[in-house]
Order: structure tokens, then sequence, then C-alpha cells
């Protein structure tokens, strides 16, 4: 842990990001320089921005005279609730019920620092495991501690919810689950929705659902949201639930920075209060180019087929040397390595072949197992390979991860 004095005392809780743990990891190799580098280790889009995307950017300018409001404009919002429409098919009042923030990431911080009370007893976060860190870190800055959820490998390594007991439910202000699911892919389905209803409305705790990966996916019928969830279910209110997506990897503008959040009007009262302090007003002229993205679906259609082009080139070449399968969503393959040891196989894969992917212990925690004393990180033996390249790029890297596991 580093040690940062004269400071908000939990910045030490804090742990290393998974890049800046692995750059400490890798310090030291040097990559076979035959080999041009390819990096699977980021989920960072990097298919081309849509022209229509860039034009309303550009033609937005005069707005950098104007101060914007946190709620942001209208038409934004109202842009929003359609494409929600469209999506879902969940009515939303854009007035009361949305909120433009400047990219999920941002907002899965801020919105811990709304609902969690630190003065509350034992006050819990629960998140899955493996997880996305910022949960983890939002959590532990709001003065709350971290539940681990064990996860099941048998089922894609989703959550499994019904191994946290009642004594830590009770305890719990916020819940965060990812569906898609980062590192996995996984999609939840109906009935899990249901049963965490059931267990806030029991409980009291606020739902945050990061739905970031909601518009790259595999099978016919597109991932279940958590909007769409709750009306199945006839909770129409969207009681305790705040919904989590931004434009980065569905429009492919990661440095574009804007999403949305989206739910319960009480809980979206509480947040514009929180985020006009906190200073995190949408520039005009993201607000505009936001408007014309989540206004075309085109591109989107287009996005989702150049990864399901690279999926169906990689898969082929990946299976006979990896335990991995398709996802159900999301641009990740979640891979088990031979040997069981994923930081080793991975830095021995960039210094023979120039290949970065991530280890998976990386992105998980070591939780209690099965028996007392027992404790795992599901991450182990795995490792997190992003598809986010070209697709002759990852046919590249694909076939020197053979290469490289045929060696060993």
């Amino acid at each position: 842990m580093r040690i940062i004095p004269a400071m908000n005392p939990r910045l030490n809780l804090l742990h290393p990001y998974p890049f800046e743990r692995w750059r400490e990891l890798t310090q030291g190799i040097v990559p076979n320089p035959a080999l041009r580098p390819i990096s699977l280790g980021i989920g960072e889009p990097r298919h081309a921005t849509p022209a229509l995307i860039e034009q309303a950017l550009m033609q937005a300018l005069p707005q950098l005279s104007n101060y914007p409001a946190t709620a942001g404009e209208p038409a934004l919002r109202e842009a929003i609730a359609g494409w929600v429409q469209r999506r879902y098919g969940v009515a939303l009042d854009p007035l009361t019920q949305v909120l433009p923030v400047n990219g999920s990431r941002e907002a899965l911080f801020a919105l811990a620092q709304t609902v969690i009370d630190p003065g509350r007893p034992g006050a819990t976060v629960v998140c899955p495991n493996p997880f996305y860190q910022i949960y983890e870190g939002a959590a532990l800055l709001a003065g709350a501690q971290t539940h681990y959820v064990p996860c099941r490998p048998e089922r894609n390594f989703a959550a499994d919810w019904d191994a946290v007991d009642e004594a830590t439910w009770a305890r719990t202000q916020l819940l965060y689950v990812c569906s898609p699911g980062n590192p996995t892919g996984a999609v939840m389905p109906l009935a899990e929705w249901q049963r965490l209803f059931e267990l806030s409305d029991r409980h009291g705790f606020v739902i945050a659902s990061d739905e970031c990966y909601s518009e790259i996916y595999f099978r016919d019928e597109p991932p279940l949201g958590g909007l769409q969830a709750a009306q199945a279910l006839g909770r129409s209110d969207f009681r305790k639930l705040v919904v989590l997506t931004s434009l980065s990897k569905r429009s492919n503008v990661p440095g574009l920075r804007s999403g949305f959040a989206a739910g319960d009007r009480a809980l979206m009262k509480a947040f514009l209060l929180y985020r006009t302090y906190h200073g995190s007003a949408m520039g005009g002229m993201v607000q505009r180019a936001s408007i014309a993205a989540w206004g075309d679906e085109a591109h989107v259609v287009a996005n989702r087929a150049l990864y399901r082009a690279k999926f169906a080139a990689v898969m082929p070449l990946l299976q006979p040397v990896l335990d991995v399968k398709l996802p159900d969503a999301a641009f990740y393959l979640w891979a088990g390595i031979p040997g069981g040891d994923e930081i080793a196989w991975a830095r021995g894969l960039l210094a023979q072949y120039n290949v970065a992917v991530l280890p998976g212990s990386l992105l998980a925690r070591e939780v209690q197992g099965p028996q007392p004393g027992l404790a795992a990180n599901p991450g182990r033996g795995r490792i997190r390979m992003a598809l986010v390249a070209p697709v002759a790029d990852c046919l590249e890297a694909a076939g020197r991860i053979v290469s490289y596991s045929e060696s060993l």
C-alpha cells in the first residue's frame, strides 16, 4: 500500500489500479523487438468515431462560451429517454429520471458518495468478484467497507448472490452489478434481477447497474437491462435502482466522456444535488455530440458487426490452446491459461511475443473459499483479452498466443 501523509487517510486504503500494478510487474521486461507490439490489455475502443458525432461536436464550438447546466440540456435528456424507449421499451421522464454524466466511470464513483451514510454501523457496499475497480474505490472513499461476492465459474463466473449472508445484506447500502459483465461478459437473466430486487426491498439498499457494454453482444436477443427488468417485474417506479451507461463502447468515443444515469426519481434528485456541488456539468459541445450519437443506431449496428467478425475469426484459433468460450456480450475474452500462473504466463507472452494481456488476478480480490481458512482469487489462472484492435491485429495476436501456448 502507498502511504500518503497529511491527506484523506482513506486514500491509503486504495489498491493500485490494475494497469498501474501491471506496469510494476512488467518493469524490466524488454518485449521481442522483432515483433510489433499488440495490446489486448486495455478495454479502449479503437474503431473509428462516427462522422456524425465529430460533425456535431465541431458545429457546437460556439457552446464554449456558455456555462453548461449540471442537469443538461432538455434536448439531451429527451434524446437519452428516446433511446431508452427504443432500446428497452421503457418510458422515462426526461426531467426527473435522467441525468447526463461525464462517462459511466465518473458517475459510478459519484453515486456512492451520494447514497452512502458512513455513520451507520458497518456501512457496506457489495460488488461482484471479479469486478471493475471503481466500485471498490468508490466504496472505500465514501466511508464504507466492500463485500466481494463469490462467483460461480460453472456459470461463466456469474456472482453467487446466495453466498451473501443476511447479516451482510442488512448492512448493505449499495450494490454494484455489471451486466454485461467486466471481465466475463455474462448477462444477468430476469430471475437474477428479481432476486436482487427482493433483497433491495427487504434491506433498503440501492442497486447501481453498470451497463456500459450493453450494445456489444453476440446472441440474437440484446442483453436485458435493469430498467427493462424492473418494468417486467412491475417496478415501473424503479425504486432504489439507478442504471448507468455511456457512449464510449457503443459509439467508439471514449474521449468524449459522455453517458447517463437513469432510474428512481428520488435518487436522481439527490444525485443532481451532489453533482451540482461536485461540478460535474457536461460541456455544451459534448452534449450536442451526444444528442447526435443517441439518435443514431446505424453506426451501433456497424460497430457490433465488427466485434462479431473479430470474435468469429479469433475463437477457432484460441479454443484449442486456452479455456475460453464466446461471452454473452462485451468485447472481452476471459480465458483460462495452461499452468495456472497467469502473471508469469502474461509476462512471458509480452517478453517473447510482444502481446499484452491483463492477468485476471489483478481484476479480483481474495475471498473466503468453501472451507474455513481457504481463500481464493477468482482471477487466478485466467487472463482478460480486450478484442478492441482491428481484425488483422487481433488475428495476429491470436496466432502469437497459439505459438506461445504450444511452446510451453
